[in-house]
């Protein structure tokens, strides 16, 4: 069951991949981008990296997308007219995918994983990653949140009207 539910993942992960790479539309785009990471961050969480999974939810279809949502809204790089058509060729694609997620998410939530790999000498515990992270690594943290500040500084000086 657990090999079905990684291969239809991996084919939501390539289409919805795909789809990102083949619209016109930013939007369109980001979220086809999103479906991608959702379905990649299950497959993790199937691989037995739990950590690696919510790690790719939180930064990258969390924090990253939203970024490029607000840099499309604020440069107004949208499509100035509505794509035009039946209402399965506009959002068949995303509901589709969406619904084939979603599905899988939940029958992994539902009947669990049975054929978990076991940790291998490298597993590291989300408290102990923190910590590692909060304590040896406060340096790099900080200059990372710097370098963060700077680009939304940097980003409010572009959009900035005159």
């Amino acid at each position: 069951m657990n090999a079905l539910i990684f291969y239809i993942l991996a084919g939501a992960a390539t289409a919805s991949t795909a789809l990102a790479v083949s619209r016109r539309e930013p939007v369109h785009a980001i979220i086809y981008l999103i479906a991608s990471f959702f379905s990649l961050s299950l497959i993790f969480y199937m691989m037995g990296a739990p950590l690696i999974a919510a790690l790719e939810v939180i930064i990258y279809a969390g924090a990253i997308m939203v970024l490029f949502l607000f840099i499309i809204m604020m440069l107004e790089m949208g499509s100035p007219r509505p794509r035009q058509g039946p209402f399965w060729r506009v959002w068949g694609p995303a509901v589709s995918l969406s619904a084939v997620i979603l599905g899988c998410s939940l029958s992994l939530f539902f009947t669990g994983l049975k054929d978990a790999p076991a940790p291998g000498p490298g597993f590291i515990s989300p408290r102990a990653f923190g910590s590692a992270l909060y304590t040896h690594h406060m340096l790099a943290v900080e200059v990372v949140s710097l370098l963060l500040l700077f680009a939304l500084v940097g980003a409010l000086y572009l959009g900035r009207r005159e």
